[in-house]
C-alpha cells in the first residue's frame, strides 16, 4: 500500500485522486473554484480554449429563447470539464463576465449539458454570448425547455464555483 501511495505522489496524484492540471498556454477563459482537487494555478482549475477542446464534447441542434430558429451549439460536456477539475459537490454557481450568476445543481452536469464554445461552427465571441454558454440538452429532452432551465443557461461564463 505504501508503494502505491508513493507512486501516486510521484505522478502528481494523491490517494484521493487529485492531480495537477496542465498549465494553460493561451488566455484563460474558464476558472473552476471551490471544491476541486485537480488544479493548475494555486487552488484553482484554469482552462484555456485548447484545454477545453481536448475534452469529451457534443453538438446540440436546438432552438432557444435567445436564438432564431434551430442553431448548433458545440462544446465540452459540463461533466467532462468538472471531472477534469476533480470537482465534487452538490451545487455549482455559474458566473458570467458581468457577474450575473445562477445556482445549478451538480446533477445538471449528468444530463448532457454542454459548455458551448461554438455556435453554428464559429467560436463564440463575448458579443455572441461567449466565450462559454451553458446549454441544456433541449434536443434530447424537450421537457427541459422551460423557465427553470432557461434561468440556469448562463452565457458569457467566466467562472464556476463548486460547493459541497
Amino acid at each position: 500500500m505504501k508503494r502505491i501511495f508513493v507512486a501516486l505522489l510521484a505522478t502528481g496524484m494523491s490517494a484521493a485522486g487529485a492531480r495537477a492540471l496542465d498549465a494553460p498556454t493561451g488566455p484563460i477563459i474558464l476558472t473552476i473554484t471551490g471544491s476541486v482537487s485537480n488544479t493548475n494555478i494555486g487552488d484553482v482549475a484554469a482552462f484555456d480554449a485548447a484545454m477545453l477542446e481536448k475534452l469529451q464534447s457534443r453538438k446540440a441542434i436546438v432552438e432557444t429563447p435567445w436564438t432564431t430558429g434551430q442553431v448548433t451549439f458545440e462544446g465540452p460536456l459540463l461533466s467532462a470539464v468538472l471531472k477534469e477539475a476533480g470537482a465534487s459537490g452538490t451545487t455549482l454557481t455559474v458566473r458570467a463576465l458581468n457577474n450575473y450568476s445562477s445556482e445549478v445543481p451538480m446533477f445538471d452536469a449528468e444530463i448532457a449539458t454542454i459548455l458551448a464554445t461554438h455556435l453554428d461552427g464559429q467560436r463564440m465571441s463575448v458579443r455572441e454570448k461567449g466565450p462559454l454558454m451553458l446549454v441544456y440538452p433541449f434536443d434530447l429532452d424537450p421537457g427541459l425547455y422551460n423557465e427553470k432551465y432557461f434561468s440556469r443557461s448562463v452565457w458569457q461564463i467566466k467562472e464556476i464555483e463548486v460547493a459541497k
